[in-house]
């Protein structure tokens, strides 16, 4: 009884990530994880207005502290956090320690909070791995004050910013003769765009695992739906609160967002609904191939039922039959005859033949799928 379980297990097991399972489900709020010092750390400045623009980096955050009040537009943006860095920063620029603490942190919860003249974003980036077909996050701080913009990114390797650098480097843009509000309403909608690649992606997965189980059906389809909708757990998670948190900013009546830029983040609330709308989509699909899996997998078990069933019946002669002349009685019909052996064999011939033909015309043997 053990042995067909043990063998499904160990057919499916190289596909079950229970690190992956564990990453997504075991998150304690009451536990305040610790973060690695980055070992690289990029610190890009854009310094602009309307006609003029300064790009250059920085190699020590110091370095940053001569950009506040200078009747510029100020984008500061770090690759790689360390803690000493963050706080040093966070202490020139006015960002509340309780804050540092948030851009410090880990598996932080999207959100929106302002203290002490500070606008403080927190969300998420999603990548897609092609390689695991996984939805990988890195954690976004964004601080919003008066004249600058501070973002803080977990990975110095790949951020999706590289489009709005391009715009800043045109002078008189719409980008360009903004304040930092609307370089915030920027980088919101292109981290919320980019989650629309993701979806894309995993849509692409979806409809391959749905030609799988409807062709093969085997067992390793069933791994591959749940591991999917692990992921559909992390979009999940991810996506939903920055729904909340950009609706926030619209009704926020903070000094530092211009009412012109109020229309700008309604698009993004636009975005980010149209976004949670297709992982719930999705979300369902992948209930509705778990449901189609296990049909199939019933169906499949009553085909084999099915055909039991039907030699069950043809043998069901011959049983009673060899019963009925087996018996040990002296007196049974044609049991001292010399034909009765024979006679006994073509009845159990005959009566199967005759109940093959009465099971296909009654359209037994037609295919269900």
């Amino acid at each position: 009884m053990n042995m067909p379980v043990n063998k499904y297990l160990n057919l499916i097991r190289p596909l079950i990530n229970t690190k992956r399972t564990k990453e997504i489900l075991l998150v304690n709020p009451t536990i305040i994880p610790v973060r690695q010092e980055a070992e690289k750390t990029v610190i890009s400045i854009f310094d602009y207005n309307g006609t003029e623009l300064k790009e250059f980096a920085v190699q020590h955050i110091v370095d940053c502290f001569e950009c506040k009040d200078n009747n510029h537009i100020t984008w500061i943006n770090i690759e790689g956090l360390r803690k000493q860095d963050v706080e040093s920063i966070g202490q020139h620029f006015g960002i509340h320690y309780l804050l540092v603490e948030d851009i410090l942190s880990i598996g932080q919860r999207p959100k929106v909070d302002e203290i002490d003249g500070i606008l403080f974003c927190l969300l998420n980036m999603l990548y897609f791995n092609e390689e695991t077909s996984s939805v990988e996050t890195e954690q976004i701080s964004i601080a919003l004050g008066k004249g600058f913009l501070i973002s803080f990114q977990e990975d110095a390797d790949r951020d999706v910013f590289d489009t709005l650098r391009a715009r800043l480097r045109v002078a008189n843009t719409k980008l360009r003769q903004s304040g930092a509000d609307y370089l915030c309403y920027s980088l919101l909608d292109m981290i919320v765009d980019h989650y629309y690649l993701v979806l894309e992606k995993l849509g692409e997965r979806i409809e391959l695992l749905e030609e799988d189980i409807a062709r093969f059906n085997d067992s390793r389809s069933l791994a591959r739906i749940n591991n999917m909708r692990k992921e559909m757990i992390v979009l999940k998670r991810n996506v939903a609160p920055v729904r909340d948190m950009v609706s926030n900013i619209i009704r926020s009546e903070s000094e530092l967002l211009q009412e012109s830029t109020t229309k700008y983040f309604k698009d993004v609330y636009d975005h980010i609904m149209q976004a949670n709308e297709l992982v719930e989509s999705y979300r369902d699909m992948m209930t509705s191939l778990q449901d189609l899996y296990l049909n199939k997998v019933n169906l499949k078990m009553n085909e084999v039922m099915k055909v039991l069933a039907i030699v069950t019946c043809l043998l069901a002669p011959a049983t009673v039959i060899g019963g009925i002349f087996g018996m040990n009685f002296d007196i049974i019909p044609l049991t001292h005859q010399r034909k009765g052996f024979y006679i006994a064999v073509i009845l159990m011939i005959i009566i199967p033949i005759g109940m093959l033909v009465m099971f296909k015309k009654r359209g037994w043997f037609k295919q269900s799928v």
